[in-house]
């Protein structure tokens, strides 16, 4: 009767654990670049199920932005940087041209502050990560960043470790689109996949 019981509990359990998953859709679908817009110059392409930025001729800012703006959510995400992988995920934001308005999580080089969260265009740094925490980048790998928006709150998990924390009026006051960045500058590549959103 015991070993009976154990079984539904099981069931549930996998049942939960499944519907939380199914939470979770993805936000490319490792074909194509449907439900994207390219704003700027540089390259966007699709290669092997992997999203691909690299830097174009022109070398300037260049931003890939989903055509559904989102509030409150949960983004999963995995790169790789190649070359000087200088990026970043912009949450919340609008764009004009390719002049961005929002907040980036930064994506870049090893203690170049990934994690962090910049403003574009108006306060710049809001915080940075512990220095010590520099190191839980993986260079030339695969790494997997988390971002957390409720209200006025962000947090930014790599690799499973906690990065920054940040309440900002500013940020909860806005709504916008989540874009994937490649800086200004040239000889800048960098691999995404694995680009999934959980609306909160």
């Amino acid at each position: 009767m015991i070993m009976c019981r154990k079984y539904p509990l099981a069931a549930l359990l996998m049942f939960f654990a499944t519907a939380s998953f199914a939470q979770f859709k993805p936000l490319f679908n490792g074909k194509d670049l449907s439900g994207w817009t390219i704003h700027g110059t540089e390259k966007w392409y699709v290669e092997n199920g992997e999203l691909v930025c690299e830097s174009g001729p022109d070398k300037q800012y260049g931003y890939l932005s989903t055509d559904t703006t989102y509030k409150d959510f949960e983004l999963q995400v995995s790169f790789k940087l190649e070359a000087n992988g200088n990026s970043g995920v912009f949450i919340r934001s609008d764009i004009e041209g390719v002049k961005i308005e929002g907040w980036q999580v930064e994506v870049a080089p090893p203690d170049h502050h990934t994690g962090g969260i910049y403003e574009s265009y108006g306060r710049g740094w809001l915080i940075k990560p512990d220095p010590e925490k520099e190191k839980i980048l993986k260079a030339d790998e695969w790494n997997t960043m988390k971002i957390r928006a409720v209200g006025n709150n962000v947090t930014t998990w790599l690799n499973g470790e906690e990065m920054v924390q940040l309440s900002d009026e500013k940020i909860g006051a806005a709504t916008g689109f989540i874009a994937l960045q490649i800086h200004d500058g040239g000889g800048i590549k960098v691999r995404w996949k694995d680009i999934l959103i959980k609306e909160l």
